[in-house]
């Protein structure tokens, strides 16, 4: 590898609870991981971006003035839309060649896309000598994911990626950006994260449809109550105004609205160390995905189901953005190993595919090194 002046590393995140939340305005549980996307980056003299990756032979050159060509490119568009938008706020884009590094599973459901945003537009700033404002570099990455990526996600990931502490939950308030963050302290518990090696996409597949089903339950709601958003809802006011609402609108709103409570109840039990409770709840968590949102689809259900049959698991569920993707289970520390293995087992004797367990831990968000 060349010599580069920069190191900036953005992580990938598994998200505990809070499920198709954020872009309804409720509080999420996610976790930064260890798992990361890594740029490596040194300015140059050509007014362009230069890009390679570790993991492809491909070679990209992106002129500054010109980098909405590149909407429509596999890889080299979240490069692009991170740096147009970073340069449409105001801030200085410098030419620079860039490698990427990439440790986060593409459609695994921990947001490969969002550390990717965030990573670029961190380097970018450094090698233009501005100080790293996380929130905006998030707000940025989000942009380009809606514009330039074509999912019209909430803030969760982009937050998550750039601002995320280790051993810490973020318990982040997807309308406001309030975030307390909550040490995981779960006794004699591991978080496990297990691909289903059923990858996603989230732009071809229903994550928009399922945006804009909440979109209209808010429309409709908020004829008869006065809120902002659909996360203010509560279970009393969804069952008044049921009438209103498609059959289908109304099963997304009840997932929403059951899903806001559950996160309070989490971030009390992960508080409280009370792995039981916090277990439960990822299950119900699972089942709502599964009966009222319907995002999760065999699989997935064949891995959490798996999962909360093993003696040592308290709770699994998917996560992330779902049809396809990855679980995220608490297990037992001692039995990880025991477990692991006959989730593997298990699953691929009932689908067919070869799920992965991730060796990760909970870790930093932005990691700026000088080489």
């Amino acid at each position: 590898m060349k010599n580069f002046a920069y190191k900036v590393s953005a992580a990938g995140r598994v998200n505990l609870i809070g499920e198709h939340i954020d872009y309804c305005g409720g509080k999420v549980l996610p976790c930064a991981l260890s798992l990361k996307n890594t740029v490596y980056i040194s300015p140059n003299n050509d007014n362009c971006i230069n890009v390679e990756w570790t993991t492809l032979s491909e070679k990209v050159s992106m002129p500054i003035d010109r980098l909405a060509d590149f909407k429509s490119h596999d890889y080299a568009k979240y490069i692009a839309g991170s740096a147009y938008f970073w340069r449409e706020a105001g801030h200085v884009v410098k030419g620079c060649d860039i490698k990427l590094d990439c440790t986060v599973p593409f459609g695994g459901g921990l947001s490969s896309s969002a550390a990717i945003e965030v990573s670029v537009i961190a380097a970018l700033a450094t090698v233009a000598g501005e100080p790293l404002c996380k929130t905006e570099i998030a707000q940025t990455a989000q942009k380009a994911e809606h514009l330039f990526a074509g999912v019209n996600c909430g803030i969760m990931d982009q937050y998550a990626s750039a601002c995320g502490k280790k051993d810490h939950a973020m318990l982040l308030d997807c309308k406001t950006l309030q975030c307390d963050y909550i040490p995981v302290c779960l006794e004699d518990c591991r978080i496990v994260v297990i691909d289903s090696r059923k990858p996603h996409s989230l732009a071809d597949s229903k994550y928009n449809e399922r945006r804009a089903e909440t979109d209209e339950a808010l429309r409709v709601l908020q004829r008869r109550f006065d809120v902002s958003c659909l996360a203010e809802i509560s279970t009393e006011q969804l069952e008044q105004a049921k009438n209103l609402l498609s059959d289908t609108v109304y099963l997304r709103a009840k997932h929403v609205v059951s899903e806001c409570e559950r996160v309070s109840q989490a971030a009390k039990a992960l508080i409280d160390g009370d792995a039981a409770l916090f277990g439960s709840l990822l299950n119900q968590s699972h089942r709502s995905l599964s009966e009222l949102y319907q995002v999760t689809g065999k699989e997935l259900d064949a891995l959490a189901a798996i999962a909360q049959n093993h003696p040592a698991c308290f709770g699994s569920r998917m996560t992330g953005a779902g049809f396809g993707g990855s679980t995220v289970s608490l297990v037992k520390t001692q039995y990880v190993k025991d477990f692991g293995q006959y989730v593997l087992k298990e699953y691929q004797k009932q689908t067919g595919y070869e799920a992965k367990i991730y060796e990760t831990e909970i870790s930093d968000g932005i990691i700026v090194e000088k080489l």
